[in-house]
C-alpha cells in the first residue's frame, strides 16, 4: 500500500484498480474537499457539497450547492448517503478530476 502524503484512514480492502491512490499509480495533488455521496453509477460517484456564502447587501447567509464527479475505487466502495473526503487528481475523464480518499 502506497503512502499518498495525506493523513487519511487507509482502506482495509485491497483492490487492483489502476486509478486507486492507495493501490494504483494515481497521484493526489491540489484540493481536499468533503461532501455527501448522492448517486453512484459504475465507478463514478456524484458528490454534493453545501456552501454557505455571506451576502453583504441583505446581511444574511445564502446556501449554495455544488456537485462534483469523483472516482470510487473498489477498496473504498462508498454508498449513497455517505460523508466522504475527496482529493483532486489528474483528469480521469471529461468530468472526473477527483477521487474518494475515505468515508468519514
Amino acid at each position: 500500500m502506497r503512502d499518498i502524503g495525506i493523513e487519511v484512514k487507509k482502506p482495509e480492502n485491497v483492490c487492483k484498480d489502476e486509478r486507486c491512490p492507495f493501490h494504483g499509480t494515481l497521484p493526489i495533488r491540489g484540493q481536499i474537499l468533503t461532501g455527501k455521496v448522492v448517486k453512484i453509477y459504475g465507478k463514478t460517484a456524484v458528490i454534493e457539497r453545501e456552501l454557505i456564502k455571506y451576502v453583504p447587501k441583505y446581511e444574511r447567509y445564502m446556501r449554495k450547492r455544488s456537485k462534483l464527479h469523483a472516482h470510487n475505487p473498489d477498496c473504498i466502495r462508498a454508498k449513497p448517503g455517505d460523508l466522504v473526503r475527496i482529493g483532486e487528481c489528474r483528469p480521469i475523464s471529461k468530468t472526473k478530476s477527483f477521487v474518494i480518499l475515505e468515508v468519514i
